[in-house]
């Protein structure tokens, strides 16, 4: 084996690890995307339909004294 062998045998393994650790990175970001989705998706279903307040009619007349 001559030194050309092998500086391609290191530059191939060094290519795969950055690649590994970069598919890593990717990964640990997931969960949090997921949980942002999910979020704006409820964010989303709240816009397009708020919350109204009650209704007079909905409430007890107040208590005579």
């Amino acid at each position: 084996m001559d030194g050309a062998a092998i500086l391609f045998i290191l530059a191939i393994a060094g290519v795969v690890s950055i690649f590994l650790f970069a598919l890593k990175g990717l990964l640990d970001q997931v969960p949090d995307a997921i949980e942002s989705a999910g979020k704006a998706r409820d964010a989303w279903e709240r816009f397009k339909k708020p919350e109204l307040p009650p209704s007079a009619e909905d409430q007890e007349p107040p208590a005579a004294a």
